[in-house]
């Protein structure tokens, strides 16, 4: 069997890819970070904020890993709690409110799973996003620019478009997860990787991304000069669509459809 599928997930988490914060910083001018939820706290493992992308005033979000060892633990490795997915849910409302353009960069294993979590509202914080995301009237682009893990990313994926870094992962569980689950052994790991379709050109063919994202000059210049032409001229074509939110409804009702009827 190839190993393929888990070579892309250790690509995805190899701690030397740009993070969220790094795109945030090259890819847009004048940004202004926003902080807490207003209920409890601020989390650091979702950043967010305004900024300018050209000529457009926009809403950026990201889920933020870090890059060095202090970093990580601060930002709890990319795993947010509830307050941070409504920092962001806040951030997307106030967004609407104004008419900005959205645009979401995912990189997380997945939602934090502790105690303090779900005592809090792990769950339903997630479960508004999709659903208050599903009906923003205002373009939304979400770009998975690492791993994308369970609910904690697609609670900021829910958009027009969903964009994917060559070697980035989409999947409802890690595949050591997976193999746990089903078998027992962690250690079957590349088995369940194959099996769960997590890579882009899966997820392109199931149709639940529209565009692969070439990892050519990562983190260079070059690089992201490339993206902010790409979200530049996805932009200029969302503001013109009168019928949005149906539009965003229509995109997730047809995922997989034409998989299911090839097989």
């Amino acid at each position: 069997m190839s190993d393929v599928a888990y070579d892309r997930v250790k690509l995805a988490r190899d701690n030397k890819r740009p993070t969220g914060l790094d795109y945030i910083k090259n890819i847009f001018k004048g940004f202004m970070e926003f902080h807490g939820d207003r209920r409890f706290a601020d989390d650091p493992a979702i950043v967010g904020g305004i900024a300018k992308l050209d000529e457009y005033p926009v809403t950026v979000i990201a889920i933020e890993k870090g890059s060095t060892t202090k970093e990580r633990n601060y930002r709890n490795f990319g795993a947010p709690q509830p307050e941070g997915y409504r920092k962001a849910l806040r951030l997307m409302k106030q967004a609407e409110k104004f008419g900005r353009p959205i645009i979401c960069f995912v990189d997380t294993s997945g939602a934090c799973c502790g105690i303090g979590a779900e005592e809090r509202g792990q769950g339903q914080a997630i479960a508004e996003n999709l659903m208050e995301m599903s009906t923003l009237c205002v373009p939304v682009i979400s770009i998975l620019i690492g791993e994308g893990g369970s609910g904690g990313a697609l609670a900021l994926a829910v958009a027009d478009r969903v964009w994917m870094l060559q070697n980035a992962v989409y999947s409802v569980i890690s595949p050591e997860g997976c193999a746990s689950i089903l078998w027992k052994d962690s250690s079957k790991a590349e088995t369940a990787a194959e099996s769960l379709k997590l890579t882009a050109e899966d997820a392109k063919s199931l149709e639940v991304i529209e565009r692969i994202l070439s990892e050519k000059d990562i983190g260079t210049k070059e690089f992201y000069d490339r993206i902010r032409v790409l979200l530049i001229e996805e932009l200029k074509e969302l503001v013109k669509d009168v019928d949005l939110t149906q539009n965003r409804y229509d995109r997730f009702r047809k995922i997989g459809v034409n998989a299911i009827i090839k097989e």
